[in-house]
């Protein structure tokens, strides 16, 4: 195959356009709560006072520490991973419990008493350290 028919595949690759749908999704969603915070929410958390909380600055020696911006970051990425554990991690969580399937034990093997290792029910000799078994009674 050449580099461009790789190149191609890869990109077409299902997993591939999912994430990258992922991405987009979740910069479009961040813009969004990120607005929502510094439009909304910070003014609100002001409306005691009188100064919002997206406005808190202080400055040392000429520097400006934004602390309002830091603090409307804080609470974007709180948001943000509240929305994505509650909508996104505890339904696939969800979904995988009930997904999950005993796995029924082999009833042609069982294990050496010696090593642990798996070897066939009526064996006399294990096949992995070479020591002499019992054969299991049926």
């Amino acid at each position: 195959m050449s580099l461009a028919s790789d190149f191609k595949a890869f990109i077409l690759r299902g997993s591939v356009v999912d994430l990258a749908v992922g991405v987009v999704i979740g910069a479009a969603f961040t813009g969004v709560v990120t607005a929502f915070t510094k439009d909304i929410l910070t003014p609100l958390i002001g409306i005691p006072g009188k100064l919002s909380a997206g406005d808190v600055i202080f400055t040392v020696n000429g520097s400006k520490f934004l602390i309002g911006d830091f603090i409307n970051a804080i609470i974007s990425f709180l948001m943000i991973a509240i929305v994505v554990f509650f909508f996104v991690v505890r339904p696939v969580n969800w979904l995988m419990s009930r997904k999950k399937t005993e796995v029924p034990v082999d009833p042609t093997t069982r294990e050496c008493p010696y090593c642990l290792s798996s070897i066939p029910v009526n064996a006399t000799r294990c096949a992995f350290c070479t020591s002499e078994v019992t054969p299991a009674q049926a």
